[in-house]
């Protein structure tokens, strides 16, 4: 056989062997994406927005395919990759697809995937739970991210089709998803801000989002719905601020972590950086406009790009990886497996 020939054939086996060792967090690629595209939006850059809805949507069918993949063929495997906290980012990652959607006008489709996500969430939400432990890492607030992804989604779709019934529902998981938040964060391992790979930076994601869901919440009831009575409307709007005030603390002290202590090798959980620097810009943005303080559009404006800055950073250490494991043959598989992040 010759050498063309040897490495056409080897190069399905490696291309599987990169593949098999994708962990459920990589869904966390599909999450920053999808909210870089929604912060894109928010200011006016449309055409960027619209390419990385794109890319977004490409790796979701992708990670969906191998979500049924191996629900049906490898249950065994899928079961194990479950009961981890990166296992939400499915969850996660859809609710921010429709969000997108949403915004674009598309509701019937931001309404099959709100229904999609509803559906996952209660399942893979238990699985998960089951298996949270102490000092767990920064993972263990995507039971938060999850949850107040569907009261995003839930708040944007009311808005957009006056429904009611959708914004006062969306009220379960916001507040559900601060309750998971609290119960998070004492499972949290504080030791991580030094030493994470990347996901310790949801923990201030997960309030980033928080805020976003509060401000769907409150643009809902600006477009001439009624809603909340002025007691209700008050602590919502407050919550919302103090929300984006702690994500935001957050954001500093995570970021004054990763100039003391650089970590600069790729990891795919650095998808969890970059989602909660998008999320924290969409946030911002999307906060600006709901409690009316246009000051705090430049900052957002600013934090979008620093999220770009970081999503193409990663992106290119992904690009960097996959193409060193689809050199590897088949015989590197085990190796390549060892080094891939839990």
């Amino acid at each position: 056989m010759s050498s063309a020939s040897s490495a056409a054939a080897t190069r399905p086996h490696a291309l599987r062997a990169w593949w098999a060792q994708r962990p459920p967090a990589a869904g966390a690629a599909v999450m920053a994406t999808g909210i870089v595209s929604v912060a894109l939006h928010l200011t006016g850059r449309e055409v960027l927005s619209r390419i990385a809805l794109v890319l977004a949507c490409a790796a979701w069918l992708t990670l969906a395919a191998n979500f049924v993949y191996l629900l049906l063929v490898e249950r065994a495997q899928w079961v194990k990759q479950a009961g981890t906290p990166g296992a939400l980012t499915a969850v996660a990652a859809t609710t921010v697809l429709g969000t997108r959607f949403s915004l674009l006008g598309w509701t019937l489709l931001a309404a099959v995937l709100l229904a999609l996500s509803a559906l996952l969430w209660p399942w893979l939400l238990s699985l998960v739970v089951r298996h949270w432990g102490r000092r767990m890492p920064g993972a263990v607030f995507l039971g938060c991210v999850a949850t107040e992804g569907l009261a995003v989604l839930a708040a944007t779709l009311a808005a957009a089709t006056s429904t009611p019934w959708l914004a006062h529902t969306a009220l379960v998981p916001f507040w559900l998803g601060i309750a998971l938040y609290l119960i998070a964060l004492f499972r949290f391992d504080l030791r991580q801000v030094a030493r994470g790979s990347g996901d310790h930076w949801v923990a201030g994601g997960a309030l980033a989002i928080s805020a976003l869901a509060g401000s769907k919440l409150l643009a809902a009831a600006g477009t001439g719905m009624y809603l909340w009575n002025a007691d209700d409307q008050a602590v919502l709007h407050d919550l919302t601020v103090f929300l984006l005030a702690l994500d935001l603390a957050w954001y500093a002290v995570l970021l004054a972590a990763e100039i003391a202590w650089p970590r600069v090798r790729y990891d795919v959980r650095r998808w969890s950086t970059v989602f909660p620097l998008g999320m924290t810009a969409a946030a911002t943005l999307s906060v600006a406009a709901a409690v009316d303080v246009p000051w705090l559009d430049a900052p957002g404006r600013a934090l979008l790009w620093i999220a770009v800055a970081g999503w193409l950073a990663v992106a290119a250490g992904a690009v960097a990886q996959a193409r060193a494991g689809l050199r590897s043959g088949p015989g590197d598989a085990g190796a390549i497996r060892s080094t891939a992040p839990r």
